[in-house]
C-alpha cells in the first residue's frame, strides 16, 4: 500500500528528477510528517526545506551529501538499506555529471519547490567540507600534509571508537563473517609480515604507518626493526605512545615524515598499507622509484591499496569523497598499479584481491560507530560523525557491488635470494 500526502508527494516528484528516484523502492518522510512511497521500504527523512534547496543548487551526489552531513536529511533505521536504495540511482555508487532536466521537468521542479517553500539562496556548506583547490600542483608536500591532516587528525579517541583496539585503518582479512574485527585485523597484519618474509634482525620501512599497529606486530612477533612514517601528527603521537608502552622503543621508530624525505635506507622490506591512494596517478612513477631506491636488492614491497574497478577515471572534485573524506585521493585500477610497479623495476610475486574482506571490515566499523554514536558526536561533532557513517556505509556497498576493490600486490627488487617456488611459502 502506498500513502502519498502533504509535502512528501511534492518532494517525491522533485527527487524523481533531481536524484532519479522514480521507481526506486524508497519511502520519503517530509518535515510536515507526511510520507510517500512504498510501505516497508527504506526511509529517507527530510527534516527541513533546506535539504531540498541544497539539492537544487548542487544536484546529485554533492547536494545530497551536504544535506546529510548538515543533518537536513537522515536515514533512520538500517543505514545500509537506505544508502543502498540511493546508490541504486548512481548518486553514491558511481558519481557522474548531472543530467540536465527537460523544460517540462524544470517546470515541475520549480513549481513544487516554490509550493514547498524551498526556493532561496544556496545554504552555506557544512564546515566539515574541505574546499576544493582548483589551482596549483597536486601532491606537493605541503598540500599532501594538509589533505592527510583533514582526514586523519580528527581525533585519536574518535578513531578508537570506530576502529576498535587494533587501531588498524585498512581492510582486515576474515576467515568468515564470524571471525570478528580484532582477529581479522591481526590476521591481516600477520599475513603482510609473512608475505614480506620478515626475519629477526631485518630492517623494515612502514610507509603511512598510521597508529603503529603493523610496526608493533612486526617488531614484537617477527623480531624486526621498524621505521614508521606518517604525515599525521596525531597518529604519530599515539603510535609513539603505544611503542613506549610495549617496551619496543629500541626496535620501532615513529616519525612525522614524508616518505619522499626518507633517506636512511636500504631496508630489507617495505609495507605500504592503505597509503598509495594518497599518491595519485601522476605521482605513481615517482612513488615506485622512491620505494625501489629504498629497498635492498632482493627486498620485498607489499602495496595494499583500494582500486577503482569501473575503469580508469579522474576523481571528481565535486563528489562526496574528495570534498569530505580524502581530498586529492585517487584510486588506481589493479592493472594500472601492477603496471606502475613493473615499470619501476619491481618483479610481481603475488597479487591477492580482498574486495569482500573490506566490505566486512567497513560493516564492522559502522557497527562500532553506531554502538558509540553519542560518544562519537561528543568527540568529533555531529557533522563529522555523519561524514564517517555515510563514507563507511556507502563504501561497504561499493565493495559489495564490485565497483571498488582492494588488492595486496607483493613485489621484489631484483637481486638477492630467489623467491620461493610456491606462494604457499608465505600465505
Amino acid at each position: 500500500m502506498t500513502t502519498q500526502t502533504g509535502a512528501a508527494q511534492r518532494l517525491a516528484e522533485v527527487l524523481a528528477i533531481v536524484l532519479g528516484t522514480d521507481g526506486v523502492p524508497l519511502r520519503l518522510k517530509a518535515w510536515d510528517g507526511s510520507e510517500a512511497g512504498p510501505a516497508g521500504a527504506p526511509v529517507i527523512e527530510f527534516r527541513s526545506r533546506r535539504a531540498l534547496r541544497r539539492m537544487l543548487w548542487s544536484p546529485g551526489q554533492l547536494g545530497l551529501s551536504r544535506a546529510y552531513v548538515a543533518g537536513d536529511i537522515d536515514a533512520p533505521g538500517d543505514v545500509f538499506a537506505s544508502f543502498a536504495a540511493l546508490s541504486s540511482t548512481g548518486k553514491f555508487a558511481e558519481p557522474g555529471p548531472f543530467r540536465r532536466p527537460t523544460v517540462p521537468e524544470l517546470a515541475t521542479i520549480l513549481k513544487n519547490a516554490a509550493l514547498l517553500g524551498a526556493l532561496g539562496p544556496n545554504p552555506a556548506r557544512p564546515p566539515e567540507e574541505a574546499k576544493p583547490v582548483r589551482a596549483g600542483r597536486r601532491h606537493t608536500r605541503k598540500r599532501d600534509a594538509a589533505a592527510i591532516s583533514h582526514h586523519y587528525d580528527v581525533g585519536n579517541d574518535f578513531y578508537s571508537l570506530v576502529l576498535g583496539p587494533s587501531m588498524v585503518y585498512s581492510c582486515a582479512v576474515w576467515d568468515d563473517e564470524r571471525t570478528g574485527l580484532e582477529a581479522a585485523q591481526d590476521a591481516k597484519i600477520d599475513l603482510v609480515c609473512r608475505k614480506l618474509g620478515l626475519q629477526p634482525g631485518m630492517r623494515v620501512l612502514d610507509v603511512g604507518c598510521g597508529w603503529g599497529s603493523f610496526a608493533l606486530h612486526a617488531a614484537r612477533d617477527f623480531g624486526v626493526e621498524v621505521v614508521g612514517v606518517t604525515l599525521s601528527g596525531e597518529q604519530a603521537a599515539m603510535a609513539g605512545k603505544r611503542v613506549a608502552e610495549a617496551g619496543l622503543t629500541d626496535r620501532v621508530a615513529i616519525r612525522v615524515q614524508d616518505y619522499r624525505d626518507v633517506d636512511d635506507g636500504p631496508f630489507d622490506a617495505i609495507s605500504s598499507i592503505g597509503m598509495s591512494e594518497h599518491v595519485g596517478r601522476e605521482q605513481m612513477p615517482a612513488y615506485v622509484a622512491r620505494l625501489h631506491g629504498l629497498l635492498r636488492p632482493g627486498g620485498r614491497l607489499l602495496n595494499h591499496a583500494i582500486s577503482w574497478n569501473a575503469g580508469p577515471t579522474a576523481p571528481d572534485p565535486d563528489s562526496f569523497i574528495p570534498r569530505y573524506v580524502f581530498p586529492d585521493g585517487e584510486m588506481l585500477g589493479l592493472a594500472e598499479m601492477v603496471g606502475a610497479l613493473e615499470r619501476g623495476g619491481l618483479e610481481v610475486l603475488d597479487v591477492e584481491a580482498l574486495r569482500r574482506h573490506y566490505a566486512l571490515t567497513l560493516r564492522a566499523w559502522v557497527q562500532n560507530l553506531e554502538e558509540h554514536w553519542s560518544e562519537a558526536v561528543e568527540l568529533a561533532g555531529a557533522g563529522r560523525a555523519r561524514v564517517w557513517r555515510l563514507y563507511m556505509a556507502a563504501s561497504a556497498l561499493g565493495f559489495e557491488s564490485g565497483i571498488t576493490g582492494v588488492n595486496q600486490i607483493l613485489v621484489q627488487r631484483p637481486g638477492g635470494a630467489e623467491p620461493p617456488l610456491r606462494r604457499t611459502a608465505w600465505v
